[in-house]
């Protein structure tokens, strides 16, 4: 499975007409993009540990994309519906990160631990 993270803060002036394009054009992403298994969204949760004091830029919101395969999230990028949304989405940040991460099961571990 690879997961595509977007780890981001919205612009503070932001306009309520500018969130709602937003969410429209993602709505519009799941339903068209066929190669999207599943779809995360969250707000930042803290609670005093000590790793949220060393973190180097704060982000409050993450989304999570899943799919099967380089292959699936490749589709996703090129896709005439991703287009729109991360024209929209850029415009919308202050700031952000996107990282892709191949993902293993538990059991994996002991196996991807063994290769290094």
């Amino acid at each position: 499975m690879i997961i595509h993270l977007v780890l981001f803060r919205p612009r503070p002036d932001l306009a309520a007409a500018e969130r709602a394009d937003l969410v429209d054009a993602l709505e519009s992403a799941l339903r068209r993009i066929p190669s999207i298994r599943r779809f995360h969204v969250g707000r930042r949760v803290t609670h005093g540990a000590g790793y949220e004091a060393i973190a180097p830029v704060a982000l409050d919101y993450a989304a999570i994309l899943e799919f099967d395969d380089l292959a699936g999230l490749q589709a996703y990028l090129r896709h005439p519906a991703h287009e729109p949304l991360g024209r929209r989405f850029m415009a919308s940040l202050e700031s952000s990160a996107i990282f892709d991460y191949e993902m293993q099961d538990g059991e994996a571990l002991r196996r991807l631990a063994q290769a290094e």
